[in-house]
Parts: structure tokens; C-alpha cells; sequence
């Protein structure tokens, strides 16, 4: 295993901390268009990955209704389902509590040529466990190390890593809280938890910069996305998966 080298998490660069981020929007006239084309190219890398030894892995975290699951949505509706999976990451089940932290990861890792994307992952460790005490200071300072380690791993057997961190204002997150609650469709979508976590904005703010500080490294840096208007975010999501997957492709041939 090459030695791990970190780098400034891409997105963030001219913003010293998240509530600093610039949001700007884009018209319906240039999404929709974007939108499709990317989809289309990411198609076509799909179709090209599958006959690879090479895996993607394409990892969403940020604070709750940060637009993770309608990023997630646009980047794979066109996508063949047969090579792709995705994985919405909960609490650990009983089964899952009872062996190491990582276990339950490796158990939805693709096969080679395949994809799946996480909705949250083994970063919840020193993000939300961090900042809610399930897991022991010594557990989340040791677990930088161990995501490195295992990321390195992965990468070395050709995966290709894209982690993406969604950030929205505490303004805009209220406004999308209220709007769940007020709508019997997506009602689902709010809980009391939800609450909670808001409720410790600056510490899961503090958790997540720690993060990038430690784990955003050459052969899997983060991409922090200012994601007030939902459909800047999906472009930029499903653009940097294009690009990183076609640089990647080009290395091997």
C-alpha cells in the first residue's frame, strides 16, 4: 500500500468553514439540458466500466435535507440497474453492532465493473457517532486512520472513490423542514431525530471540517457541494462523477 497523502477537500478551498460557502442557482433552461447530457455521458462510462477491473464508489454525506437523495436520484435514473445498487446507511442492526465497524461496508462493496453509491457510510463514525456519543473519542480519532486505510485499499484494486459532502445554510434546512412537514407526501422524510441534529448544527459542522482535514487525500478527496439550489447540486454531483470516472478510464488504456 503507497503512503496516504491528504489534500484540501475540493469545493472548499476559498471558504475557510461550511457556513461560509457561496451559493449561486442556475434556470430550468440550462439544468435540464446539463442534466441530460451528463447523464447520458455517464451512461456510456457505465457501459465502459463494466467490462473493467475497476469498481465505483460514489459516497454522499451531509446535514439532513442537504438534497442527498435527489442528487443520488438524477445521477442513476438512467443508469442500467442490473450493474448498480444503491445503499441507504442507518443504524447498525444487532447483528451488525456485533463485529468491527467496517463489516458491514465491505459486505456492499460492488464486484468488479459495478457501481454503488452510499447515502451516508463509514464516515457517520466521525460525523454523527462523533458528535452524538456513540462512539468513544478514541474510537473516532483512531477511525481517520482506518477510513484511510481501507479508502487506499480499494483504490490500489481499482476503485474509483467520489465522496461528496452536500451543505446547506441552517436558513435553508428550516425552510426545507417545514415544507416536509407541511406536505403528506414527503412527511416521511422528518423525524424528531431530524430535529435533534439541527439543534447541534455547529458541532456537526465541526465534525465534518475535521473530516475533510483528515481524510481527504489524493486518491480520494472530497467534494464539498453548496447545495441551497437542489439543481446546482445535481449537475455539479453528476458532472464530477463523469469527469473522475473519465480520467480514470483514460489511465487504463
Amino acid at each position: 500500500m503507497q503512503d496516504i497523502d491528504l489534500v484540501e477537500p475540493i469545493g472548499l478551498k476559498k471558504a475557510k468553514h461550511l457556513d461560509e460557502l457561496e451559493h449561486k442557482g442556475i434556470s430550468e433552461d440550462d439544468y435540464k439540458p446539463k442534466l441530460k447530457q451528463l447523464q447520458f455521458e455517464l451512461l456510456k462510462l457505465q457501459r465502459e466500466l463494466s467490462e473493467q477491473k475497476n469498481t465505483l464508489i460514489v459516497v454522499f454525506e451531509g446535514p439532513d435535507a442537504a438534497g442527498k437523495g435527489g442528487a443520488i436520484k438524477r445521477m442513476v435514473e438512467r443508469l442500467d440497474p442490473r450493474l448498480l445498487r444503491v445503499h441507504s446507511v442507518i443504524k447498525p442492526s444487532v447483528e451488525e453492532y456485533q463485529r468491527p465497524y467496517m463489516w458491514r461496508f465491505w459486505q456492499k462493496l460492488p464486484p468488479f465493473g459495478q457501481t454503488v453509491v452510499f447515502d451516508r457510510s463509514w464516515y457517520g463514525r466521525v460525523l454523527v457517532e462523533r458528535v452524538e456519543g456513540f462512539a468513544t473519542e478514541k474510537e473516532w480519532k483512531r477511525a481517520y486512520q482506518e477510513i484511510n486505510a481501507f479508502e487506499r485499499m480499494l483504490t490500489d484494486e481499482g476503485a474509483v472513490i467520489v465522496k461528496f459532502y452536500l451543505h446547506i445554510t441552517k436558513e435553508e434546512q428550516l425552510a426545507r423542514f417545514k415544507r416536509r412537514e407541511a406536505d403528506p407526501y414527503k412527511h416521511w422524510k422528518i423525524n424528531d431525530e431530524d430535529w435533534r441534529n439541527r439543534r447541534k448544527w455547529d458541532e456537526h459542522n465541526e465534525a465534518a471540517e475535521e473530516m475533510f482535514q483528515n481524510t481527504s487525500t489524493t486518491c480520494s478527496p472530497w467534494n464539498v457541494i453548496p447545495s441551497n439550489f437542489k439543481w446546482v447540486a445535481r449537475v455539479k454531483v453528476t458532472k464530477t462523477v463523469v469527469d473522475t470516472l473519465t480520467e480514470r478510464l483514460k489511465q487504463k488504456s
